[in-house]
């Protein structure tokens, strides 16, 4: 722990004032929604209860003992029974389905766990790396039974961040997503429940029916993030891809008993419907996107839901869907009974940058003065933003409550086609939670060859400015990769928002779509050379790049990818997805196997490619699905210097405390550390960050989530470090709190595999001695 952990540090541009605020304590019981008792607290929903809050009443573990924490119990998540058995094995829940059993390769890959769990009634539900559900002792760790939903069947994998529960009397029930179904699973068995949807499962593709040239069966459609449960209906959004070929981003409710889908919003709308006039009047026919991945909340004496959405596809270019483009990028609460549009909230017009609402909201209650000028308690919607924005907004209106502009947008120098919108919304208060341009100024300063390094792409370079349109020549941007991220935040009853977030700087370019650079003369480029990389400019450029090289960690390179797989492993990836790469389970297993050949060097040549103008756009697919756009990114590509570090100036990951009753921050200090930077005399600069925090009523904050693989308890009145523990690896998830038979725990996911780091695959439980 070092001392320069606790600074007090206002955002940049803002002087920090320390404000005290009376404890709410009508907001108490809002903020528990735990099931509690003398000797036992449940975690009851992802985010620690339906309003997503991730704050506890727990004092047991407290400021004054938090140093004495240890670990309670371990739980591997990653073993051995997790290989799937073969077609004719025996099923998931028989004695036998727990003995390993040849299975797909992915089996064998490291897999990230991003789930927080959830514990009801002593007993906690997770999901392992690879997407089977269980159940332990909360106080022990001890299994009590393992499901797998991909028993006899080929996986499809993607990251789970939490699951739900639902009762009714003796009928409890786990609710969760595994590949592109909805599962029902009792609770007390591990089984399916039969008499929901086709034997325990409902298909996620659902009522995204009714589009011109979508069959479902090419559609890919998951959920990363748990739904929400008002009284017998399950409402959730989805994961839908960011190409051509997305599904549209429906807002769907399923009956919780029966599994029948009860209605449908569309967040894309469609002829008649309110917002269809901010498209153009043919796009919903060929544009998807606009879904909420990241999770939702629900207050249930309103009877509402409140969600964010992200960007409509395709990401970064927009040529074909000008207008301000509702519902994408909107704060939006629904009535949860009929699935009706209560009020909407748009944070960026006409997304050019792919700055999704990438968290769930959290509601909690503020106090802000009245029109009499006088102290009056709101219920809000507090939503963070990927590039470190927070709109505070009133719960029954979705008005803001702190003032927000309309700032003037560049809109010039952009892409063919292309219609940026000319303003932008720009909270004035809080101030930003992250720095919001890379301008000379932040450059590092970490050595003069890392200074010389950036300084020298920066000048080739566009930057300066968070709304630039991107560019064929390339644009230097903050806030692709949060600012905050699918971790959310955490708050507690006296209007205090804890939020940590990134500080990274990303390369994007734009290139042509389904083309290579030619051989011959410059600005010039050709057609596809195989049916392979057609299939590979369509489905994979975007993350892995035109040239196959990757970007990074988490989008490694593919060239001379048949070194380090077979070709059996490298289709099975392609078929099941694996970390942030989704499942191309939709694509024909002709179209695969062109991939394939392509990956491995061994295409079915096409004759006869042709010369383009390299700004040509393929003529025949702007009115059709999948739809092909003229442009793509290069990757989803970060900025670092020489050494592998950020090529910004510190800090590179903070968490802060903001008082959404005045709007000042509290506290600021970094978040994680690089260990042979700091060995070297250098200040904490923190890391980049996935996962969230928690708050208790013991006087903490706990959150995980850093490159240097630690879980750390911190003074929620100063920011000061007064706990960390070196995880076994990295915890990329969203800690926990409970109670069972009188003792309080603290529990995290420790997956790692994020980005390149070791993977590791175990829950584990902390608590007093």
């Amino acid at each position: 722990m070092h001392s320069n952990q606790h600074k007090k540090v206002g955002p940049p541009g803002r002087s920090l004032r320390l404000v005290a605020v009376p404890v709410i304590l009508t907001a108490l019981v809002a903020f528990n929604g735990l099931q509690t008792d003398d000797r036992n607290a449940d975690w009851i929903a992802y985010g620690g209860n339906k309003a997503g809050n991730r704050y506890s009443p727990l004092t047991q573990i407290n400021l004054s003992n938090v140093s004495q924490l240890r670990v309670a119990w371990e739980y591997d998540a990653a073993k051995l029974a997790e290989v799937t058995p073969a077609a004719g094995a025996p099923a998931a829940g028989s004695p036998a389905a727990g003995a390993p059993a040849s299975g797909s390769p992915a089996r064998r890959r490291p897999m990230e766990i991003q789930c927080q769990p959830i514990i009801v009634n002593g007993v906690l539900y997770g999901t392992t790396p690879y997407l089977s559900l269980f159940a332990l002792k909360a106080d022990t760790g001890e299994e009590l039974w393992r499901f797998d939903p991909f028993a006899g069947g080929t996986p499809r994998f993607h990251a789970n961040r939490g699951v739900m529960f639902w009762e009714d009397g003796r009928d409890k029930r786990i609710l969760y997503t595994a590949g592109n179904h909805l599962c029902a699973v009792d609770a007390a068995t591990g089984k399916l429940v039969q008499r929901f949807g086709d034997g325990g499962r409902v298909d996620l593709s659902a009522g995204v029916t009714g589009r011109p040239g979508r069959d479902n069966d090419k559609l890919s459609v998951d959920a990363t993030s748990p739904g929400v449960i008002y009284k017998d209906m399950l409402v959730i959004g989805s994961r839908v891809s960011e190409y051509g070929d997305a599904a549209p981003g429906h807002i769907r409710a399923f009956d919780v008993r029966t599994g029948k889908l009860k209605w449908t919003f569309h967040t894309v709308p469609e002829p008649g419907e309110p917002g269809h006039d901010t498209w153009p009047k043919d796009a919903w026919k060929r544009i998807g996107g606009a879904n909420n991945w990241a999770g939702m909340v629900l207050d249930e004496k309103r009877g509402a839901v409140y969600f964010g959405t992200g960007s409509p596809s395709v990401d970064f270019y927009g040529a074909d869907r000008e207008g301000k483009n509702l519902y994408a990028n909107c704060v939006i609460s629904l009535n949860a009974e009929k699935g009706k549009m209560n009020w909407y909230y748009q944070t960026v017009h006409h997304d050019l940058w792919d700055r999704d609402i990438s968290c769930q909201p959290n509601l909690l209650t503020v106090t802000h003065k009245g029109s009499n000028g006088k102290p009056r308690k709101i219920d809000a919607v507090a939503q963070a933003t990927k590039d470190g924005l927070l709109f505070l907004l009133d719960r029954d209106t979705g008005k803001p409550l702190f003032p927000v502009e309309e700032r003037p947008a560049l809109t010039d120098y952009h892409l063919p086609g292309e219609h940026p919108w000319p303003t932008q919304p720009f909270p004035i208060r809080p101030a930003p939670f992250a720095r919001q341009n890379f301008t000379e100024s932040e450059i590092t300063d970490r050595t003069p060859e890392a200074h010389a390094f950036v300084l020298e792409k920066f000048k080739q370079t566009r930057s300066g400015n968070k709304y630039m349109p991107p560019s064929k020549e390339g644009s230097l941007y903050l806030g692709i990769g949060g600012g905050a991220e699918w971790g959310g935040n955490a708050a507690d009853p006296e209007g205090i928002l804890y939020q940590n977030a990134n500080e990274m700087v990303w390369d994007l370019k734009m290139m042509d779509y389904q083309r290579r650079p030619s051989a011959g003369k410059p600005g010039t480029s050709q057609t596809a050379a195989s049916p392979g990389q057609a299939v590979y400019m369509r489905n994979c450029a975007a993350c892995h790049r035109a040239d196959r090289q990757g970007s990074g960690q988490e989008y490694p390179s593919l060239v001379q990818v048949g070194s380090r797989m077979s070709k059996e492993e490298i289709g099975s990836i392609i078929k099941t997805g694996r970390g942030r790469m989704p499942s191309f389970q939709h694509i024909s297993d002709k179209d695969r196997d062109e991939l394939v050949g392509f990956l491995l060097n061994t295409p079915s040549k096409t004759p006869g490619a042709e010369e383009h103008s390299a700004s040509e756009a393929p003529a025949e697919a702007q009115s059709v699905f999948p739809y092909i756009p003229p442009y793509i990114n290069n990757g989803w590509t970060r900025f670092f210097d020489p050494d592998g570090y950020p090529a910004i100036k510190p800090p590179w990951g903070t968490l802060n405390a903001i008082d959404l009753n005045t709007g000042e921050y509290l506290w600021r200090v970094p978040l994680g550390e690089f260990p042979e930077l700091t060995k070297k005399g250098v200040p904490i600069t923190g890391t980049e960050n996935y996962g969230g925090p928690i708050v208790t009523a013991g006087g903490l904050v706990f959150i995980a989530g850093t490159k240097d693989e630690k879980i750390r308890a911190f003074d929620r009145k100063t920011g000061k470090t007064v706990w960390e523990y070196q995880l076994p690896a990295g915890g990329f998830a969203t800690p926990a709190t409970y109670m069972v038979n009188g003792k309080q725990y603290v529990v995290i996911a420790a997956g790692g595999a994020k980005n390149g780091h070791k993977a590791g695959g175990k829950y584990i439980a902390f608590a007093l001695p």
